[in-house]
């Protein structure tokens, strides 16, 4: 089981300033109102990306190049992403560092909930920015070609991490409701337990399995904007799902092409 991406409050305390970047993901006004110290922020939920063309991505992967070389980030240290708890907003600023390449990409377990005594800062001390270079990871980014050509392929599980609603096309979030063919549908924020923490490896493996997933399958997640996806993609590689990928497009570029077929679910 690869849980190695997963730390806890007692793994941040010992590590602090040992060559670890913190990176507070929540909202601004969060961040100002209180944060860990030494915190930098990126709040990645303003960064949506509806095209996966190849352009596009270029665009994606230079633009993220930048956000990162603004952070200071240079690739030797540890990155440890949080927020509130375990979310998408920690997981998508992850996921995105995954994909450019850097090797020590960790999030903490339970957000700032899993540190009820820690002490909050409104202080942020000046960051120095270092041309951090992408040496892109595409293996676990899916884009639209992609998806298309693993419609229909037994290897391939096509993962609607949406809400009920938006899956059965009653929450239309694009030009067109409903989902991408042959997609198995469970809501994102069920892989965390109530305490905000990923579930345990074994019970995510269970519930995968129980969905169709086989051990070897290439399981693409995908949302409204691959930030839900993002979040479940670490929860597939926590239950040892080894070729996860995250649809960066997702419903919002899927939904608004209709030259890419849908379904349209129906509840029973």
């Amino acid at each position: 089981m690869d849980d190695q991406f997963l730390v806890d409050a007692h793994w941040v305390e010992r590590r602090a300033g040992h060559k670890v970047v913190l990176i507070d993901t929540r909202p601004a006004a969060e961040f100002w109102a209180g944060h860990l110290q030494g915190a930098r922020h990126l709040d990645p939920f303003p960064f949506h990306y509806y095209d996966t063309s190849p352009k596009a991505i270029r665009e994606f992967t230079e633009q993220s190049e930048w956000i990162f070389s603004a952070l200071g980030i240079t690739g030797g240290e540890t990155v440890v992403f949080y927020e509130n708890n375990a979310g998408m907003r920690a997981a998508r600023g992850a996921w995105i560092l995954e994909y450019l390449g850097h090797r020590a990409v960790k999030i903490l377990d339970g957000g700032l909930g899993a540190m009820p005594a820690a002490k909050l800062t409104r202080e942020a001390a000046p960051i120095t920015p270092y041309p951090f270079k992408a040496a892109p990871r595409p293996e676990i980014l899916a884009t639209w070609e992609q998806v298309s050509a693993g419609l229909g392929r037994a290897a391939t599980r096509i993962f609607d991490v949406r809400s009920e609603a938006e899956y059965y096309g009653e929450n239309v979030r694009a030009k067109r409701g409903g989902a991408i063919p042959g997609a198995v549908n469970r809501d994102w924020i069920l892989n965390l337990d109530p305490e905000g923490r990923f579930k345990s490896p074994q019970e995510l493996r269970r519930i995968f399995e129980a969905l169709g997933f086989g051990s070897g399958d290439e399981v693409i997640a995908y949302c409204q904007g691959g930030y839900r996806a993002a979040h479940a993609y670490y929860a597939l590689r926590l239950a040892g799902y080894t070729k996860a990928r995250n649809y960066l497009g997702s419903w919002g570029e899927w939904g608004n092409r209709e030259d890419l077929p849908i379904e349209q679910p129906q509840r029973r």
